[in-house]
């Protein structure tokens, strides 16, 4: 062979060879609960995860409503009966990852487990579902804080998925979904010129009618919205008992943590359950260090 062909051939398979995925394992479902999708130049694999800080439903506080919602509707897919795909949208910070998380942990060991995709690699949703539609398991494939522009892939793939026409995920499989649109599309002002009055109801024109076909595709919205000041107050109340407790330490919740918690949230902005457990965790471990 001419020298000069070898070389040039040896350059290709090198560069050929840094396109290929490393060796991965197996993701083990038996000793798994939770994996991740990692796309890679060709495809993708996918790699196992510890399922996130684990917490309970219990932990979740002043969101009683969407967690019955939720609990039934992975219960009875676990029980194999007929359930629905997700959309859990409203405000950050009130509950949306976390109370997914907290399904994942209660129900692993009735062998609930959860797949979570990164909204770019929605477009590889019918392989990821190849990789598990076989397993012995059911699955929630979990895409978190999702929002779209008309047209990407990963949107049509989605919608696809919802929709069943084409391409469905098997029976084992449900999508759970976050984000902080209702309709995982941007909205605008002008999206409203194109609607119109027909037979005494109003009509939505093109643009939103596309925005709301995906959205109307999940069969179970869970909407998760901003606390009043005193239910705020009272989830504050509750997160720091709870932090206090788990480090030991004792106090009197008064008046005056109580507007130390208000003035937490005005600085942030924000009255939800995030902001109430931040709050908790300041508070409690400030107190502890005073106190030494």
């Amino acid at each position: 062979m001419d020298k000069e062909l070898e070389v040039q051939l040896k350059r290709v398979l090198a560069a050929v060879e840094k396109l290929l995925p490393s060796p991965v394992k197996a993701v083990d479902w038996r000793s798994t609960i939770a994996a991740v999708w990692r796309k890679h130049a060709l495809s993708g694999h996918l790699e196992a995860a510890d399922g996130g800080t684990r917490i309970g439903l219990d932990d979740l506080l002043g969101i009683d409503r969407q967690k019955e919602l939720l609990e039934e509707n992975t219960r009875q897919f676990l029980a194999g009966f007929p359930a629905n795909n997700v959309l859990l949208w409203g405000t950050r910070g009130t509950g949306k990852s976390s109370i997914v998380r907290a399904l994942l942990h209660t129900y692993a060991d009735k062998g609930l487990r959860l797949l979570q995709v990164d909204k770019s690699d929605l477009a590889s949703l019918p392989d990821i579902v190849d990789a598990i539609r076989d397993e012995p398991y059911r699955f929630i494939i979990f895409a978190d804080d999702v929002s779209f522009e008309t047209g990407e892939s990963g949107y049509k793939i989605l919608k696809s998925a919802l929709d069943g026409s084409v391409y469905a995920p098997p029976k084992n499989i449900l999508i759970y979904v976050t984000s902080n649109r209702r309709h995982l599309l941007p909205e605008y002002e002008s999206d409203n010129r194109g609607a119109m009055m027909v037979n005494n109801e109003i009509h939505h024109g093109e643009s939103v009618e596309e925005k709301i076909s995906l959205s109307n595709r999940f069969a179970l919205w869970v909407g998760f919205h901003p606390f009043t000041q005193d239910q705020y107050v009272e989830v504050a109340r509750l997160w720091t008992e709870r932090v206090a407790a788990d480090n030991g330490f004792t106090f009197n919740w008064t008046s005056d943590i109580a507007r130390e918690a208000i003035d937490w949230s005005h600085v942030k902005g924000d009255k939800s359950g995030r902001t109430a457990w931040q709050f908790a965790t300041q508070w409690v471990g400030r107190s502890m260090l005073r106190s030494k």
